[in-house]
C-alpha cells in the first residue's frame, strides 16, 4: 500500500515537472513587442488596457475581463483555435478555413509572437 502511494506521489511530482517546463519556456515573451500586437490587431474587437479604453465591439469580452479568469493562459496561448479567430488568424501549418467570407481581412502569427502576446497580457493580470 505504501508503495502504490508513494509511485502515486512520485507520479504526480513527474507530471508537475514536466507540465512546468513548458510553461516556464512559454513564459518568455517581450512585453513591448505583445502589446504592439495587441494594438495592431486585438484592438479591432478587444478593449486592451490603456490601448483603447473606449474601443472595441460590446459583444466582446475585454482583455481585462478574459484575463480574470483562471484559464486566462489557455484562452490566449490558444485563442487562434477559438472562435471567431481562425477566421482571421493564419499560422504556419496550420491550414486556414475554406468557408471564409472574401472580405475578411487575414493576419498571420508565429508561436515566438503568441508568446509576446501572452508576455503583455500577462502585465494586464497584475494590474487587476
Amino acid at each position: 500500500m505504501r508503495r502504490a502511494a508513494a509511485a502515486v506521489v512520485a507520479g504526480a511530482c513527474l507530471a508537475a515537472a514536466l507540465l512546468a517546463a513548458p510553461a516556464a519556456a512559454r513564459a518568455a515573451g517581450d512585453v513591448a513587442k505583445g502589446r504592439e500586437i495587441a494594438r495592431q490587431h486585438c484592438t479591432r474587437c478587444h478593449v486592451v488596457g490603456d490601448l483603447n479604453r473606449y474601443g472595441g465591439i460590446d459583444s466582446t469580452p475585454s482583455f481585462q475581463i478574459i484575463v480574470k479568469r483562471d484559464d486566462w493562459r489557455d484562452r490566449f496561448e490558444a485563442f487562434y483555435a477559438l472562435r471567431p479567430h481562425p477566421v482571421f488568424v493564419r499560422m504556419p501549418d496550420i491550414p486556414p478555413p475554406t468557408d471564409n467570407p472574401s472580405n475578411v481581412a487575414t493576419f498571420e502569427m508565429t508561436r515566438a509572437q503568441i508568446d509576446d502576446l501572452v508576455a503583455y497580457v500577462a502585465t494586464l493580470r497584475e494590474k487587476k
